[in-house]
């Protein structure tokens, strides 16, 4: 990431908003310590199944607050790249070394270090990976 905030979108992530025939991306805050975004068409889809769902539900207020109210619509420059916007950033406690990890319909941009230590944590606990295997099995994977 740049001194302004900007980071390259991966090629392959730029090949799938192409293929869309929209290149905006939604960048919005997460769950997570990162930052999620999404192809515009995901997004759209995404806040089409939260507006059905009943605004008297908290957990579904909650996420409308945490993902909808943060949510940014960005356009990538001439050269492949977003401007991650300040508020996102301190979110996700993005800096110098970013990571761009692939989630199939969306893609997560995180601190390198933040996420290389989040995954060795989750690796390093038998019972946690005990229960993904136990989960990629009930999906058949």
């Amino acid at each position: 990431m740049d001194e302004k905030g900007r980071t390259a979108v991966p090629a392959r992530f730029r090949d799938v908003l192409a293929a869309s025939g929209d290149e905006r991306i939604v960048l919005t805050t997460s769950l997570e310590n990162c930052v999620v975004a999404y192809p515009m068409r995901e997004w759209l889809e995404f806040e089409e199944r939260l507006a059905r769902e009943s605004s008297f539900n908290r957990k579904v207020a909650m996420l409308r607050r945490i993902y909808v109210s943060g949510a940014v619509e960005c356009d990538l420059d001439k050269n492949g790249r977003v401007l991650v916007p300040a508020s996102l950033r301190r979110h996700a406690g993005l800096s110098k070394e970013v990571l761009w990890a692939g989630m199939g319909r969306y893609a997560e941009l995180w601190d390198r270090q933040r996420f290389e230590s989040v995954t060795e944590e989750f690796l390093a606990d038998p019972d946690e990976r005990a229960a993904l295997l136990d989960s990629l099995a009930e999906l058949g994977l």
